[in-house]
């Protein structure tokens, strides 16, 4: 019940030995309204597999039920995208590493980079 299911495997067009993966995991894996959780499970547990020498995720589709319960910013979407001026596409946020042991000066380095 709660394992990755992989429903279908395509050969890359005109790559030798490159495959495309389709893997469905259930909802009640992930915590409800957590990005983090979210790609956490997906991306960490996978990418951290050593028998694959090379790894990309190509698309990620997030059901309806699932989206639902994420909140959203406190105020508002808008007022966010007006803050950053970006319309139009998806904002995605992250935790700059290293995030210990950096003055406030070289923590801005590089958060900037």
């Amino acid at each position: 019940r709660y394992k990755g299911r992989c429903y279908d495997i395509e050969p890359v067009a005109g790559e030798e030995n490159q495959y495309i993966a389709y893997v469905a995991y259930p909802i009640d894996l992930f915590e409800e309204g957590s990005v983090t959780n979210l790609f956490t499970s997906i991306v960490g547990n996978v990418f951290g597999f050593k028998a694959l020498r090379a790894l990309r995720l190509e698309d990620l589709r997030i059901s309806c039920a699932y989206s639902k319960t994420f909140q959203g910013p406190p105020h508002g979407i808008q007022v966010e995208r007006d803050k950053l001026n970006k319309y139009g596409r998806g904002l995605l946020g992250c935790t700059i590493k290293p995030k210990l042991g950096l003055s406030a000066k070289n923590y801005g380095r590089a958060v900037y980079e």
